[in-house]
């Protein structure tokens, strides 16, 4: 295989850890005002993933370098033709960030209502953001013979692309919702099953109608194996939910995510933007690549530092693998 289909792999895998593991946190971020009745729950909800938001985001660093690196043109025309949304949620990440760490800092309740209000929009924000423009990078957008985006913001939006941000919604909150139910004790952990049941029948019917619609418009055989594979594991994600199998429900909830953008990746490929006012103006894994030498030189660092990253999250999600409950925020204030 050539090392520029090889780096398409790689950063399809490093987008699909990105969301399967920024997809709970974005989904905890709402669920704190879906989910938690007082204060109380809400920072259960928040300390579940207190140890590991920031290293869930480390991927998405990774998959945005690895990107500039081994395809600068797709960098290029992705991040000037998709400015704004792209901005508007660098901005929700910075301020969700501020907002993880300056919540606690006072005692007053209008300073902590108001972090609250922020990690729950720019946790959905993001969510709805990244499905529009996976569905745009699918779908294909106005880029001419000089591999330049030419359309407006309002190109982006379109029935398409507002289902596919729907569906990471969706998608994201039900594997949140699953992952809370993982990680609390109680009656907050029996009210999380419920919502995620719920969460997973409404998400499965989003879900199919968008593969199946990109399976109809660019699909192949190798996109209807991950479309199978994606339905068949939320259908087992809400089954281990409903038999209150949490553990197996995240595993298959996260094999949903992973199946389905595997799908737009492979619907995608061999191009990593269609252009949709001229095939042959697409941007291709061949025009879009660096040079051989650098993408050996990526190679070799990328199977060094690797490994050593995946052990060190690991081993962060193990050393915080136990379940809290609000007995537990009530001992830590007192």
């Amino acid at each position: 295989m050539e090392l520029h289909n090889v780096w398409f792999v790689l950063i399809a895998v490093l987008w699909i850890g990105y969301f399967f593991l920024e997809g709970f946190d974005f989904g905890i971020g709402v669920l704190t005002k879906l989910l938690a009745r007082d204060r109380t729950e809400k920072r259960v909800l928040i300390n579940t993933i207190g140890p590991v938001w920031d290293g869930n985001e480390v991927w998405l660093l990774t998959a945005g370098g690895a990107t500039f690196a081994a395809f600068p043109e797709w960098y290029a025309t992705l991040f000037s033709g998709f400015y704004l949304p792209l901005l508007l949620i660098l901005v929700c990440l910075i301020v969700r960030g501020v907002a993880f760490e300056y919540r606690a800092k006072r005692p007053e309740e209008n300073w902590q209502r108001n972090w609250e209000q922020a990690i729950f929009w720019t946790s959905l924000i993001p969510a709805v953001l990244w499905g529009v423009a996976f569905g745009n990078i699918v779908r294909g957008v106005k880029i001419d013979e000089r591999k330049e985006y030419v359309g407006t913001l309002f190109d982006l939006l379109n029935p398409y692309t507002i289902l596919g941000g729907l569906v990471t919604l969706g998608l994201f909150t039900f594997h949140g919702a699953v992952f809370a139910a993982l990680k609390t004790v109680g009656d907050i952990r029996v009210r999380a099953r419920a919502l995620a049941l719920k969460l997973g029948l409404a998400t499965a019917v989003l879900a199919l109608g968008f593969l199946l619609w990109t399976q109809a418009d660019k699909g192949d055989t190798g996109s209807l194996v991950a479309l199978v594979v994606s339905v068949a594991a939320l259908v087992g994600a809400i089954g281990a939910i409903k038999a209150g199998r949490e553990g197996w429900s995240f595993a298959l909830s996260g094999v949903t995510i992973a199946a389905a953008f595997a799908m737009l990746f492979l619907t995608l490929f061999p191009n990593v933007m269609p252009s949709s006012l001229d095939p042959a103006w697409s941007l291709t894994v061949t025009n879009a690549s660096s040079s051989p030498y650098t993408l050996t030189i990526m190679t070799w660092c990328a199977a060094i530092a690797t490994p050593l990253v995946l052990l060190y999250q690991g081993w962060t999600y193990w050393v915080f693998r136990k379940r809290i409950g609000t007995q537990h925020i009530a001992d830590a204030a007192h």
